[in-house]
């Protein structure tokens, strides 16, 4: 339809691990487009990952790969040093695993987003962003990249000939660089349902990031992102859906929005 409003909803799942329980994964499953599946190195496992797809199959939800670094412990949110050749492979066997999986329950991997400190390094690192792009293209070139907006990993993708969607987070405060606001420092963390989709409306409704300080970062948006793991994602997304519905927007998966 000319001048329909399309968006992504997405939101990181499968981060259980084996009796460990993290998130609720059914319950967001009924509101998201797209899902970002944990891999087994920051979170998840071979069997959380298999009832995820399924779960995603099941309800018509989009299904991703989310690689990051091989640290259970800390959840893939500490940046570890290692070499592009390394995060290429790393990228490349956590794609491969979750593509294999889904295949048990005939289901498709169809974009990659990598996961915490992996990705806030390669939004200002080209190296980390080029060996990140160098796997996928690798792996699948017709794999949808899910990269920040305004990103170094954005540019990469596009370089790589990928498709590439910029993505925006409801939940997370942005710096006047357009990069996340660390976790820990005062008001990187948007807490509530009204908080968050009044900050997803108003980067909408202006086409840009907008920063702590109130400065604006013009990019398109194509995506919005709900982290999985916090107490308040449930409400969060399902506020957030109602909120862009009444405003005229359409849910779409990545690969119907591309």
């Amino acid at each position: 339809m000319p001048n329909e409003k399309v968006i992504n909803l997405n939101a990181d799942l499968g981060e259980s691990f084996g009796p460990w329980v993290m998130g609720d994964d059914d319950a967001l499953l009924d509101i998201v487009a797209s899902a970002n599946l944990a891999c087994g190195f920051h979170a998840g496992d071979p069997d959380v990952m298999r009832r995820t797809v399924a779960a995603c199959i099941a309800k018509g939800v989009s299904i991703g790969a989310h690689p990051g670094y091989h640290d259970l412990q800390g959840f893939g949110r500490r940046a570890l040093k290692m070499s592009h050749a390394e995060i290429e492979n790393l990228v490349a066997y956590q794609v491969g695993a979750l593509i294999a999986v889904a295949a048990l329950e005939g289901g498709q991997v169809t974009h990659v987003k990598p996961h915490g400190a992996l990705n806030n390094q390669a939004c200002v690192d080209a190296g980390i962003s080029a060996a990140i792009c160098r796997a996928v293209r690798a792996v699948d070139a017709k794999l949808i990249l899910l990269a920040p907006a305004a990103s170094a990993l954005l540019v990469a993708g596009r370089e790589a000939g990928l498709t590439v969607v910029e993505e925006i987070f409801a939940d997370r405060a942005y710096q006047d660089d357009g990069q996340l606001a660390p976790r820990g420092t005062p008001g990187a963390m948007i807490h509530g349902a009204e908080a968050c989709a009044a900050h997803v409306r108003a980067m909408l409704a202006e086409g840009a990031l907008i920063a702590l300080s109130g400065k604006r970062i013009p990019t398109a948006i194509g995506s919005v992102c709900v982290h999985g793991d916090g107490a308040e994602a449930v409400a969060v997304a399902r506020h957030l859906r109602a909120a862009l519905e009444a405003e005229g927007w359409r849910l779409a998966t990545l690969p119907e929005l591309t």
